[in-house]
Formats: C-alpha cells, structure tokens, sequence
C-alpha cells in the first residue's frame, strides 16, 4: 500500500515542469491526480482539466469538474506561475500586474475555489510553489522575487488561517531549476552555454535543480508523513540559500 492510495490531487501549471513532475509523482504514489493548465494535455492516469489562474470563473469550473472527477480534493498543489526579470525600472505596471496576477491571486483563487472540498477531507494539505527568489536577493529578478516573496508570506498566513479547518499550509522554495521556463530563459542569452554556467555555479551543489528533486519536497510536504508540518518553507536549492562555501581551487 502507498502513502497517497485513496487520495486525490489538483495540481495546477500540472501539465509541465514541476507540475507535471509532481502530478507524476504523486500517481505514481496511488493518489489520483486532476492537472489543472493553461494546455491540459497529460498522459493517463493523469486527468487534463483546462483552467486559467488568471480568471476566477475559469478556476472555479475547473476545480468543481476536478472535484467531480476524482471524487473529492485532499491536496492542492499550487504551482502554476510565470517569470520575470529586470530591476524595479525594467517592467512597467501592467507587466507588474500580470505576474502578480498569475503568482498571487493564482494561488488565492485555487485555494478559494477548492477549501469547501479541503475541509472535508481527513487529510488535507496545501503545499504552495515559492522560490528561492523569496529569501535571497538575486539580479535582474525584483518583479518576480517580489511575487514569491507574497507566496511565501501567504503560506504562512494560510497556514495561520486554516489549521482549525484541518488544513496543513506548506511552501518549496526551489532554487533555479531545470525547467522549459530556465530553458527558454537560456535560448533568449547572448551565450546560453555561459548562461547556464553562470547558474550552475552560484548553487553550491554546481548544477540546477531538477524538477523530480522538487516534487519529491512537494509530495514529502502534502504526504500523511507530514501532518505534524505546516507553516513550513522547505529549500530545494542545492545550498543556495543557507551555505556559504569557500571558492573552489
């Protein structure tokens, strides 16, 4: 018997990247999974449902035909969100409200649609997607930072909120990861091979993150091993965050 046989899963941005990576995970563990995406296609036992985090009427329909499908929800995985880069002059307020739009209000949106389901659940758990963005200051990344920085404040006053509703509220905070986001990120370098380097050294471990190490945090955070866990932000950054080394030689 595994961990998660009898559970059921949303996952949103669930149909690439991390999401995907966790929404395999987590079947491949017995729980049945609705992956909740701009392009919903995924393979059995997978379930694609079309939603757009950015409009509330989209995800309440889409959260209700998930919850229809997997007979319930247990677990909300709040992954879906967007990048951005430049300082605090490069993207103007439009930009700065889209990716808020998409990394905040996302998150506020699927959790609102789906707490009526959560609540009855005898094991319910959040686990939102934050970043390392959110505790380290990194260049050319103040919009983006700004946003995992509120997703990881959010997680907490969740977590605050909903305990009595029996409702743990979890984050991962990744470090940069290997994902077709930092893929894309790379293509549009002048040198991507330099590019990718660069990334790769300033994590202590000397290589990006993969999207499985990420899923693993999310399915360890979600599990019914962790109901002792919640208001909770979890690392997967390979040292980034809290290692200082000394230079290699």
């Amino acid at each position: 018997m595994s961990e998660f046989d009898g559970l059921t899963a949303i996952v949103t941005g669930g149909a690439s990247g991390i999401g995907l990576a966790t929404a395999t995970l987590l079947a491949a563990r017995g729980a049945r999974v609705a992956c909740l995406d701009l392009n919903p296609k995924v393979e059995p036992p997978l379930i694609g449902i079309l939603a757009d985090v950015t409009d509330d009427r989209s995800v309440r329909a889409a959260v209700l035909s998930a919850a229809d499908a997997l007979g319930g929800i247990d677990l909300l995985i709040n992954n879906a969100g967007i990048g951005a880069q430049g300082t605090v002059e490069d993207n103007d307020d439009d930009e700065w409200a889209r990716v808020f739009d998409v990394n905040v209000q996302g998150m506020v949106r699927t959790t609102r649609a789906a707490l009526p389901y959560l609540r009855r659940s005898s094991h319910a758990a959040i686990v939102n997607v934050s970043s390392i963005a959110a505790t380290a200051g990194l260049p050319q990344r103040a919009l983006y930072s700004a946003t995992k920085g509120a997703v990881l404040s959010l997680t907490l006053a969740m977590a605050a909120d909903h305990l009595a509703d029996g409702v743990r509220v979890n984050c991962v905070n990744p470090g940069t990861a290997d994902t077709p986001w930092v893929g894309r990120l790379l293509a549009k370098a002048a040198d991507p091979e330099a590019e990718r380097a660069a990334l790769e050294a300033r994590q202590p471990t000397g290589r990006l993150v993969s999207a499985d190490e990420v899923a693993a945090a999310i399915a360890y955070l979600a599990g019914p091993l962790a109901s002792a866990t919640t208001g909770t932000s979890l690392a997967v950054d390979g040292g980034m965050q809290g290692l200082r080394l000394r230079p290699r030689t």
